[in-house]
């Protein structure tokens, strides 16, 4: 009963999700099959380039996985040469069967890719890895991610500078993302200071506890005491501080996570260019990638499956402001979140489904008890 539940709801939260860009899902279908492009765009869009977006997109999903499965082999490794036991191995093709799971799951359900941990700690506890272990990996994930993505935003904001490509007027938003970028740079910076001393940890967990409860406590009118407690505050950056040692000491394992992690941060914008180079103009791609820098920040903090809406529209104002034609960045942008939003949908979708068939009584509450947090 509980498997069937569970796959009405993900079907429910599925038909939310394409009801929500269903305006953007028929302007792109126009676009792409009828020719009729938004309004403005003296262009024609080539069907045999953007195809080329589909296995990109899947094999950008496969290095997502990479970067969580790079990592643990690698430890994996080194305990199996201390404790001499075999080292357990995953296959090429499950390992990608679980990206698209993961991605599926971090688009359908909206819950700023806390479901996301929920499932793939589920999923990888087959794999000998703890709670704590998936945590630091996914967290390690984001902040590869985050830090290829801001370094490819500020080589692009030095080459349009460099090149004189900047509009007279735009200098602002140029410097304006690039202040963001260095700022979540910075903040990186500061956490992992917080994670390596474990004096820092303790007053981190102690500031957080208290601010979040205080907060609580005036939103609610004193009805909600607290929302976290500081002994567990306080162990989870404890776990998240003995894998970030054990990283530190052994640098190699870090070498092929980041090298995933840039492969797939450029394909994430790549797929943006392709779209770009069906309509003629390739030459915006330092505008995308200064624009996708912004528009991935505000899809991060919107409670919107995938940051639908504020996604596109920051993305479309940047590109604008930088001197790309409306009809250009507009067509760009919908016509590529479209085809990325469906193939995670299909590429996704029946694997998820084959995964919760299997899930036995003591997993139902593990897989999405991080998003149904949510709802309480």
């Amino acid at each position: 009963m509980f498997k069937k539940i569970l796959s009405l709801i993900t079907l429910a939260l599925v038909a939310f999700v394409v009801w929500g860009a269903w305006d953007q899902i028929t302007a792109a279908a126009n676009c792409i099959f009828g020719g009729h492009c938004i309004e403005g765009g003296e262009f024609s869009i080539n069907l045999l380039i953007v195809v080329l977006l589909i296995p990109e997109q899947l094999f950008m999903y496969y290095c997502a996985g990479k970067i969580f499965f790079a990592y643990m082999a690698g430890k994996q490794k080194a305990e199996g040469k201390k404790r001499e036991k075999e080292v357990q191995k995953i296959s090429t093709w499950e390992l990608a069967r679980i990206s698209f799971e993961l991605n599926f799951v971090n688009h359908a359900i909206p819950s700023g890719g806390v479901s996301g941990l929920g499932y793939i700690t589920w999923r990888l506890k087959n794999y000998g890895a703890t709670a704590g272990q998936v945590s630091f990996m996914y967290l390690l994930r984001y902040f590869i991610t985050i830090l290829a993505n801001q370094t490819q935003t500020i080589l692009a904001i030095i080459f349009l500078l460099v090149t004189g490509s900047v509009p007279n007027g735009a200098h602002w938003m140029v410097w304006a993302v690039g202040a963001m970028s260095v700022g979540i740079i910075a903040a990186m910076a500061i956490l992992t200071a917080i994670v390596s001393s474990k004096k820092m940890i303790k007053w981190a967990a102690k500031k957080i506890t208290s601010i979040t409860n205080g907060v609580v406590r005036r939103v609610t009118f004193g009805k909600k005491e607290k929302v976290l407690d500081f002994d567990k505050v306080n162990q989870y950056f404890l776990d998240l501080h003995d894998d970030f040692i054990t990283a530190k000491k052994d640098k190699k394992l870090l070498i092929q996570p980041l090298i995933w992690g840039f492969l797939y941060n450029f394909l994430e914008i790549a797929t943006y260019e392709i779209v770009a180079l069906s309509l003629g103009h390739g030459e915006i791609f330092p505008q995308i990638m200064v624009a996708e820098a912004l528009g991935s920040l505000i899809g991060a903090v919107l409670p919107t499956p995938g940051g639908v809406g504020g996604y596109e529209g920051s993305m479309i104002t940047v590109m604008c402001v930088l001197g790309t034609n409306l009809a250009v960045a507009s067509t760009v942008v919908i016509v590529t979140r479209v085809i990325v939003l469906l193939n995670t949908i299909v590429s996704g979708y029946g694997f998820y489904q084959n995964a919760i068939s299997k899930i036995g009584k003591a997993d139902k509450q593990k897989v999405f008890e991080a998003a149904t947090k949510e709802e309480k």
